[in-house]
């Protein structure tokens, strides 16, 4: 018997609304959003497209419907799980002292070893909700006009989700708030605006099978997450394979005072940092955050394995962007974008594999669609990475770009307001400071925080080390920064204007240039701002 609703779905997305016969009259997607896989040639060529456009779309529909019914159960579970304010190295498995020698990521570390560990994973942006949106539209937030914390992805956008979902998927998107629709909490005026675009309410809900706004992970929930995870595993239908977000809303802050079985007296810190006890009791706070989410990790993967769902799903393991500690969060430092990234795909990649090839955030919507053997979207700027996965390539992009944009925060600081740019690759990590005129300022810490007030207390009495002072409070930033990520992964000694390095400078800026360009970025291009200071 033929599912009328998921006819009436993938008319909508092959031709409109009124393009199948069975199309029910309430839209169940935005109205905007057109066709973004089926075309004229991916089904009968030329011939195809003499047929007129009711028939066409007609047999656009029943063709994607009878496939995706007759193929729907061989394609595998997919299961991404996104943690909070996460950047490497804080987990055991990346080498993490802190983690090994206080026991802090057992789940996660053993999950390592089953599937493929990324070195060089970044998000495009070190923002939850603009790096969450693009890894949904395997597009950078600039090129889908969603820079702005909070402002969601046009409803025209197409995220692969869609796509999975019109092949014959059931869709879940469940746990801490993914910020696809905006700010959880907003004033009455903004929620209607949005409301109003199809960016959020029922219209923008509807293009999921299962949608929870959000809810946190932290507390007492934390011990809840096996029943709530498995009560979402309850709605997917056993005729369907299934895609499923679960965010953890761990490591972000706030933090509990606990850090218990953490000794912040040992802990080992970077060397960016300020040594002081304060710096280091956040710290052990923030770690804790660590284990807990490890607890809940290790809860979900334990409601795979006695479900007998682990052989057939592919599961992903990502920080949505740095961490909110001193030079993360907010930032484009490689403490800021560079996050884990853990991928089990049982049969397919090899256990315990290491990976150094470059992945971006973007890269996720087509790798993904790629492993369900889907195309991805006209318009996705992401990179399939499936053939390093299967091992059939090491090599991935040559180059990863990210962007920030206004945060939630003060327009008059940094931690609300600033505007940069950078261009990492294998080598090397280029950031372009559009306001260099603004004083650093954590992220989440500028206000009621044990470790930047300490910090700046050691300023104002003058007991901080030079490099400490330079770091934070320098009353002004460089334009440009250049660092070489092996031999200084705490960038600490920019090297942008050394002769010795001129023309990696300038590759690396034009090819910013470039990107900025094909992305329609506002900001003054970085070789225009370069060329304009040297003029007398």
């Amino acid at each position: 018997m033929i599912d009328e609703n998921r006819l009436s779905q993938i008319a909508r997305i092959a031709g409109g609304r009124d393009a199948c016969p069975h199309a029910s009259a309430k839209p169940i997607r935005p109205p905007a959003i057109q066709p973004c896989w089926v075309s004229d040639h991916t089904l009968l060529g030329h011939g195809f497209r003499r047929l007129g456009f009711a028939k066409r779309s007609l047999l656009a529909c029943l063709l994607i419907f009878l496939f995706s019914f007759a193929h729907s159960t061989d394609k595998p579970n997919i299961l991404l799980i996104l943690s909070d304010d996460h950047s490497l190295p804080h987990l055991g498995a990346y080498g993490c002292a802190n983690c090994t020698t206080f026991g802090l990521t057992p789940n996660l570390d053993q999950f390592a070893k089953e599937g493929m560990r990324f070195n060089r994973a970044y998000t495009a942006s070190p923002q939850c909700a603009p790096s969450r949106t693009s890894i949904f539209s395997g597009r950078s937030p600039i090129g889908i006009r969603a820079t702005r914390f909070s402002q969601p992805a046009p409803a025209d956008t197409p995220f692969f989700t869609d796509i999975l979902r019109a092949s014959g998927y059931w869709i879940g998107i469940d746990g801490r708030h993914q910020h696809l629709d905006g700010k959880k909490n907003d004033a009455d005026h903004i929620t209607e605006a949005l409301v109003e675009q199809n960016v959020r309410g029922e219209t923008f809900e509807s293009r999921f099978d299962h949608f929870v706004q959000g809810i946190k992970t932290k507390g007492e929930t934390l011990n809840e997450i096996s029943d709530i995870f498995g009560s979402v595993l309850d709605k997917a239908p056993d005729a369907k394979p299934f895609f499923l977000y679960f965010g953890f809303s761990q490591p972000h802050r706030k933090w509990g005072d606990d850090h218990d079985g953490i000794d912040p007296a040992t802990l080992q810190l970077p060397p960016d940092w300020p040594d002081l006890p304060e710096v280091r009791l956040d710290y052990a706070r923030y770690l804790a955050e660590v284990r807990d989410l490890d607890t809940g990790f290790g809860q979900v993967m334990s409601v795979l394995e006695e479900r007998k769902l682990k052989q057939n799903t592919v599961v992903i393991f990502m920080g949505d962007n740095g961490e909110a500690l001193l030079r993360g969060k907010g930032t484009l430092n490689q403490r800021g974008i560079n996050v884990p990234l853990l991928i089990r795909w049982p049969n397919q990649i090899k256990a315990g594999v290491v990976s150094e090839a470059l992945v971006s955030g973007t890269d996720l919507a087509p790798t993904l669609l790629d492993i369900a053997s889907l195309e991805p979207a006209p318009g996705m700027t992401g990179k399939s990475f499936k053939s390093v996965l299967l091992g059939e390539s090491t090599q991935g992009r040559s180059e990863v770009f990210a962007e920030r944009g206004w945060h939630w925060g003060p327009i008059t600081r940094s931690d609300g307001f600033d505007l940069s740019r950078s261009i990492t690759t294998d080598e090397f990590h280029f950031i372009y400071n559009a306001l260099p005129d603004r004083r650093y300022t954590p992220v989440d810490m500028a206000t009621k925080n044990i470790a930047w007030d300490a910090v700046q207390t050691a300023h104002h009495s003058g007991s901080l080390k030079p490099i400490h002072e330079r770091l934070y409070f320098s009353e002004s930033r460089p334009v440009f920064e250049l660092y070489e990520v092996k031999e200084d992964p705490f960038q600490l000694h920019n090297l942008a204007g050394n002769a010795d390095f001129e023309s990696i400078e300038t590759k690396l800026r034009e090819n910013l240039d470039r990107w900025m360009i094909r992305e329609g970025d506002y900001l003054p291009l970085p070789s225009h701002a370069w060329s304009i200071g040297r003029k007398k």
